[in-house]
C-alpha cells in the first residue's frame, strides 16, 4: 500500500492541477489553452514513466539505459536527454521556459513517430505568461505522474478531469471533443464491448475507448482483447484524443491525419464489433450534394440539411456481421419525416437493426441542453423482431443549476434492463420500459419516441376502495369547511372584544 506521502490520488489532486494549471489562462481562450494544459501534463507523465524505467535498466548491468529498444519493449515513449524533465526543471524560472518545452516536445516527437504531429509546441508563443508557465512546471515537477497498483490512472483521471473542466468553460462549443462520462459508461455498460474491433468515427478527445479500457478493467479482461479504431475532423481535437489514448496505454488507429468522416474516411475497409459516437446534432451541410451515390446509403439518401442518419447510416456500413453500435441522437430523429428520413428510419427498423432506444433527460450535456436518445443496433438480435423501449427521462440528479448527471445507479439499472431484454426476461413496467414488435412500432408509422410505448407510470394502490375513499375524502372536506367556519366566527368575536366589528 502507498504512504500518506507517496500517495496522490487523494481526493481534490484533480482540482489542486486544475487550479495550477488555470494560471496559464491570462487571457487565452478556453480553447487556446486547453492544448497548452493538456500537453504539459501529457509531457510530465510520459517523463515520469520514462524516468521509472529509465532507473530500472540503471540496476541492470546488461541494459543500455540510452537504447529505445528497451523501452519501447514496454511501451515506454523514449525521451531524449534535452528533453528530460531535469531540463525542463532547471528553466523554470526563466523567459526561455516556453522555447524549453517547445524543444522538448519537438525532440520527442522526432524519437517517437506515434507522436509525430500530436504534441504541442506553442509554448514560446508571447501571449503566454512565461512566470505562470513557470510556476506550473514546478507544481508539476513536485508530483509524480506515473504511479503504480492502484494508482496507475492517475494520470487519466487528471487529463479526464481537465477535459470536463474545458467544457464546462467552453459551453456550446464543448460538443466538439467531449461526451459526459456518464452516457458514454451507459453506452459502453449495455454494448460490453469485452474483445473485439471498436470504433467511433468522430471520437472527439477520444472518450469512448478510455471508458471501454475502464470496463475491461473493472471486468478484469485484458486490454489486448480489443483493436481501437477512429476519426476525427478537428486538428486539436484529433491530437487530444491520441494523447488520451496513449496515457492509458491504448493503441489505437486514429487515421493519418484529422479528417472529414464523410468526405475522407479513414477506415474504409473497416468492419467492426461495436461501434459507439456522439456525432453532432442535426449537422446541416454535410456535403450531401457530392456524395449522392455514395455506397454506405443503403437505406435511402440522408437530407443535406441533417447529417444524422448519414452518421447512422455510415456506422451500419462498418458493422461486422455480429457488431452493435450505440450512439447518441438528438430526439428529432426518433420522429422526423422531413427529407426521406422517414422512410429511412422505416427502412432501418425493418431490417431488424434497431435492438433498442433509450430516453435520456435534458441538461446533460455542456453543449446543450436538449434531452437526447441513445440508440443501440445489432446485427445479431437476441430478441429478433422485437425492440425495447426505455424512458429513462425522470433518472439522473442536479450536479449544478444547469446539468444533470446520470448516477452509477441509473446506468447500472439501464444495463441490467438491456441485458434483461436480450436474455428474454424484461417485463414491461409502465412508465419505464417496453417490449414491443415490429409489427407494434409499423402501427406508430416507425416512430420511436419511447414514450410512445411504455405509457404512463402507474400509481401506487393503497388498497382503498374507491366508494370508502370517496366517503372519507367528503367526510375529511367537510370537516375543513366547518373547521374554517369556526375560525371565522372565532375571528369575529375577538374584533367584537376590541370594538372592530365586522
Amino acid at each position: 500500500m502507498a504512504t500518506k506521502q507517496d500517495n496522490t490520488i487523494s481526493i481534490g489532486f484533480e482540482e489542486i492541477i486544475w487550479r495550477a494549471a488555470d494560471k496559464l489562462r491570462g487571457n487565452l481562450s478556453a480553447s487556446e489553452y486547453e492544448g497548452v494544459v493538456l500537453g504539459l501534463i501529457f509531457l510530465k507523465y510520459i517523463s515520469d514513466k520514462f524516468e521509472t524505467k529509465y532507473q530500472e535498466l540503471l540496476e541492470d548491468e546488461y541494459a543500455d539505459v540510452e537504447d529505445k529498444d528497451e523501452y519501447e519493449a514496454e511501451g515506454v515513449f523514449f525521451v531524449p536527454q534535452d528533453a528530460r524533465w531535469s531540463v525542463i526543471r532547471e528553466a523554470s524560472r526563466t523567459p526561455q521556459i516556453g522555447v524549453v518545452i517547445d524543444n522538448a516536445l519537438q525532440a520527442i516527437e522526432k524519437e517517437n513517430p506515434k507522436l509525430k504531429g500530436i504534441l504541442p509546441s506553442n509554448y514560446s508563443r508571447p501571449e503566454l505568461d512565461k512566470r505562470r508557465l513557470g510556476d506550473v512546471v514546478d507544481l508539476f515537477t513536485n508530483i509524480k505522474m506515473h504511479a503504480s497498483g492502484d494508482e496507475k490512472d492517475l494520470i487519466g483521471r487528471v487529463y479526464e478531469y481537465c477535459l470536463q473542466k474545458f467544457a464546462s468553460m467552453e459551453g456550446k462549443n464543448a460538443g466538439e471533443f467531449y461526451t459526459p462520462s456518464c452516457i458514454v459508461r451507459t453506452i459502453v455498460e449495455i454494448l460490453q464491448p469485452y474483445e473485439g474491433r471498436v470504433y467511433d468515427p468522430c471520437c472527439g478527445s477520444g472518450g469512448m475507448f478510455v471508458q471501454s479500457a475502464k470496463f475491461l478493467n473493472n471486468h478484469q479482461k485484458s486490454l489486448d482483447g480489443i483493436s481501437i479504431y477512429g476519426q476525427e475532423f478537428n486538428t486539436s481535437t484529433w491530437k487530444m484524443a491520441h494523447m488520451n489514448v496513449a496515457i492509458r496505454g491504448l493503441e489505437a488507429n486514429l487515421g493519418q491525419s484529422a479528417a472529414d468522416t464523410f468526405m475522407d474516411d479513414q477506415h474504409p475497409t473497416l468492419k467492426a464489433d461495436f461501434i459507439m459516437a456522439n456525432p453532432p446534432f442535426n449537422l446541416k451541410d454535410w456535403g450531401a450534394d457530392k456524395l449522392q451515390n455514395d455506397k454506405r446509403w443503403a437505406f435511402g439518401i440522408p437530407p443535406s440539411g441533417n447529417a444524422n442518419f448519414a452518421w447512422m447510416q455510415h456506422m451500419i456500413h462498418h458493422l461486422s456481421p455480429t457488431g452493435r453500435i450505440g450512439l447518441v441522437l438528438a430526439n428529432g430523429a426518433l420522429s422526423s419525416q422531413s427529407g426521406g428520413e422517414g422512410l429511412i428510419r422505416q427502412r432501418i427498423v425493418e431490417a431488424d437493426l434497431v435492438e433498442g432506444i433509450i430516453a435520456l433527460p435534458s441538461q446533460l450535456f455542456y453543449s446543450t441542453g436538449i434531452p437526447v436518445s441513445l440508440w443501440f443496433l445489432s446485427r445479431e438480435k437476441k430478441q429478433q423482431g422485437k425492440v425495447v423501449f426505455i424512458d429513462a427521462r425522470n433518472m439522473g440528479e442536479m450536479v449544478t443549476r444547469a446539468l444533470r448527471e446520470l448516477k452509477q445507479d441509473d446506468i447500472t439499472k439501464l444495463a441490467d434492463t438491456f441485458e434483461a431484454y436480450r436474455n428474454g426476461t424484461l417485463e414491461d413496467q409502465s412508465g419505464f420500459c417496453a417490449v414491443k414488435t415490429l409489427k407494434d412500432i409499423a402501427e406508430q408509422d416507425y416512430i420511436l419516441t419511447p414514450g410512445r410505448y411504455v405509457g404512463i407510470a402507474e400509481q401506487e394502490e393503497d388498497g382503498e376502495p374507491f366508494k370508502d375513499k370517496m366517503e372519507r375524502l367528503t367526510s375529511e372536506l367537510s370537516e375543513l369547511f366547518a373547521e374554517s367556519h369556526r375560525l371565522e366566527d372565532e375571528i369575529k368575536k375577538q374584533l367584537n372584544s376590541i370594538g372592530f366589528g365586522m
